[in-house]
């Protein structure tokens, strides 16, 4: 099901993250993950792609780890997110500690889309008002771990991202 909606984030967390000087990308297995979403806001806009947003526990999170090894590090998975989305990884590790600008972040997108568990992802577009500096964020859709006979998983889930982005506006 189509889940369409425009949202407002406050300009003061915008201007928080606009701060960010941090590097915010990793190269992981051929793909570039983004995790400053002003980063990630630029190609995306620049390119004209969605973001991908990969809600992870990445120390802790054991159907993260089953949803990238046997989804995202599939050759499958890696050419259709390089023709389609820009990737943004939002961690939320346990055993480490984020830079606090970046833990914000990540705590802010959590709440404005909600998430109840990982992994959860989110694909949506991003503007920006220029008048009022405020995002305005148009959510196409939200994806977890596929549910499919074992082996599978990289199809499911591609089908289950291309029927979010054949709805997109």
């Amino acid at each position: 099901m189509k889940r369409l909606y425009k949202m407002i984030l406050p300009a003061i967390a915008i201007l928080m993250l606009l701060n960010s000087k941090a590097q915010a990308q990793e190269v992981k297995n051929g793909l570039t993950w983004y995790t400053n979403i002003n980063q990630a806001y630029e190609l995306s806009k620049k390119v004209k792609k969605p973001i991908f947003a990969f809600f992870t526990g990445s120390d802790w999170c054991g159907w993260c780890h089953r949803l990238e090894h046997n989804v995202f590090d599939k050759a499958g998975f890696k050419d259709w997110a390089k023709k389609n989305v820009i990737l943004l990884e939002l961690d939320f590790p346990r055993n480490k500690q984020l830079p606090e600008d970046l833990a914000r972040q990540n705590n802010d997108l959590q709440q404005f889309f909600k998430v109840p568990g990982f992994p959860t992802i989110w694909i949506f577009n991003m503007d920006k008002d220029k008048a009022t500096n405020k995002f305005n964020i148009s959510a196409l859709g939200s994806l977890g771990y596929p549910k499919s006979e074992p082996g599978k998983e990289e199809i499911a889930f591609l089908d289950n991202a291309n029927n979010i982005l054949k709805n997109k506006n």
